[in-house]
């Protein structure tokens, strides 16, 4: 049995980790939290009847299944509580953080091992589904909120991604215990479809051993020579293409929360430290209703709160509950432009 990490749950400290590859870590999933919800799935992987495929579970640095493996990547910033709160201090989300959300991640990831391992992706009925997975896999997609043709489970609309991911997607809601799927999606006749096609799916591979088997990992955390810092700093410099429209509608923002000359009596609070505030927290709630990225997000609002300060703006502090709601619909809308035109604004 791998030794248990030796890295503190305490806050994240200490610049000499920050500083050491993360292979020398001694990250590990034995004796972590991640150990009994890991445990929890194969449960009820076993009441759906699915035990004869054997999943792998390692640490690396982001969910995925490489394909053609039964080998699960689960982030290895969930091993430990002070890398989790270190990694959302760092880009403002964390996918999977609790035992229901790691659930519903490995409920997916799930879904890939399954089509893999048994070669789904093949056969004429589910191509004709979900689609050829040979599509484009593409890492900007513009999906359709709301549609009726894909199922809704992590956020971003992520069913609507690809193929393989609609697959995933619809695995992982028929899996979820307790959730009655053929009432949630009683209106929804595309999305009904792909849920009972999963259904007779899995009960048809019952007793079937899988032909794929293959346990290859990619970037397993054992092996990752750089270090957190280095991680964690590839995006630090990236900037998006922000019109200089974006300094009026801020202006026009915080004017409509009152001028100093209206209110001068007023307590004054400055716009861009409330900007950087909900910078840890907003990403997150932007990605789920437009998938428009968190790392993206954070570079918009670290841009709005930069141009904020340039402009000298100020709001009442009476007003704080007003600014924070303009804002997130300011946010929301440029990230909903960016996701379905390409662009913050035309």
């Amino acid at each position: 049995m791998p030794a248990t990490s030796t890295l503190p749950d305490a806050p994240f400290q200490e610049a000499s980790l920050a500083e050491k590859p993360i292979r020398d870590l001694g990250l590990t999933i034995a004796g972590t939290r991640l150990e009994p919800v890991i445990e929890e799935l194969r449960a009820e992987l076993a009441r759906a009847g699915i035990d004869r495929v054997k999943p792998c579970f390692y640490l690396s640095t982001e969910w995925g299944v490489p394909f053609g493996t039964v080998s699960i990547a689960i982030p290895f910033y969930l091993a430990t509580p002070a890398l989790t709160a270190f990694h959302a201090e760092r880009t403002g989300f964390a996918e999977g953080v609790g035992r229901r959300e790691l659930l519903r991640y490995l409920r997916h990831e799930m879904g890939h091992v399954l089509n893999y391992a048994y070669r789904l992706y093949d056969e004429e009925e589910w191509v004709s589904l979900f689609g050829p997975i040979t599509r484009p896999y593409l890492e900007d997609y513009r999906p359709q909120p709301f549609s009726r043709r894909h199922v809704r489970h992590l956020p971003g609309w992520y069913a609507q991604k690809h193929p393989d991911e609609d697959w995933s997607e619809t695995f992982a809601v028929w899996l979820t215990p307790g959730l009655d799927w053929r009432a949630e999606y009683a209106g929804w006749p595309e999305a009904l479809a792909k849920l009972e096609y999963v259904g007779r799916t899995v009960a048809a591979l019952a007793g079937r051993e899988p032909p794929v088997t293959a346990t290859e990992l990619d970037e397993d955390v054992a092996e990752i020579p750089y270090t957190l810092d280095q991680y964690y700093g590839r995006g630090d410099g990236a900037r998006g293409d922000f019109p200089p429209g974006i300094d009026g509608a801020l202006k026009a923002l915080f004017d409509d929360l009152g001028r100093p000359e209206d209110s001068a009596e007023l307590p004054r609070r400055p716009a861009a430290a409330l900007i950087r505030r909900l910078s840890h927290t907003l990403p997150a709630d932007v990605y789920r209703w437009t998938g428009h990225f968190p790392e993206r997000s954070r570079v918009l609002m670290r841009y709005l709160a930069e141009r904020a300060e340039v402009l000298k703006l100020f709001y009442p502090e009476e007003r704080e509950e007003a600014a924070v709601v303009a804002l997130t619909v300011l946010v929301s809308a440029l990230a909903g432009n960016f996701v379905y035109r390409g662009g913050y604004l035309p």
